[in-house]
């Protein structure tokens, strides 16, 4: 299971994880099973665990007074979960996570996230890159969700996640994109059409 984070981690560090450095990682990250439809993170729990998924599907959400899903954030294999206001401000979350497919992940707790990165600098090397990408993705998705169509959205987010379309319902992505699922159907079907 950790070999898959290692694989991660050395995509993003200058140089590869050495034997010791593994060591103090599978220390800190533990195995977690989630079934599908079952909660990693309630409405009004702090975050106490970031996770790492392994295998499986996952998705954050809130709802709003009217009782209506609204996703923030999907989530597949080598992608991560939590939320991060929650994590860093120690405040109740305003988010469900569920996994949507049965999942495993590697989680690991703030505090030895903050041991990481007092024995492990290179830790907070991809922190930093994971960081700046997340922040790039925020920024995309805000300008798209204020300047593009509806099927520009739906276009900018086959091509940046087309295995997402194979793994979430088309009620999910249309709620992501913040779309009603009529209107991503008739998307689809005009795209289908040329």
């Amino acid at each position: 299971m950790h070999e898959i984070l290692f694989k991660y981690l050395n995509r993003h560090l200058a140089a590869p994880i050495s034997e010791s450095d593994r060591e103090l990682i599978k220390s800190v990250f533990t195995p977690f099973k989630i079934r599908k439809r079952h909660f990693f993170l309630n409405e009004g729990e702090i975050c106490k665990h970031y996770g790492f998924i392994i295998k499986g599907a996952m998705r954050q959400y809130m709802i709003d007074d009217k009782g209506v899903e609204h996703i923030v954030h999907l989530g597949l294999e080598n992608w991560w979960v939590g939320d991060r206001e929650s994590w860093v401000m120690r405040s109740p979350s305003n988010y469900y996570i569920d996994a949507w497919e049965n999942s495993e992940l590697l989680i690991v707790t703030r505090e030895d996230t903050a041991r990481l990165l007092q024995e492990l600098p290179a830790f907070g090397e991809v922190l930093r890159v994971l960081d700046d990408r997340n922040n790039i993705a925020n920024q995309k998705r805000i300008t798209s969700s204020i300047s593009s169509t509806a099927e520009g959205r739906y276009n900018d987010f086959v091509s940046c996640h087309p295995d997402f379309l194979q793994r979430f319902p088309q009620h999910i992505i249309a709620s992501y994109l913040g779309i009603t699922k009529e209107t991503l159907s008739r998307i689809r079907r005009q795209t289908l059409q040329r």
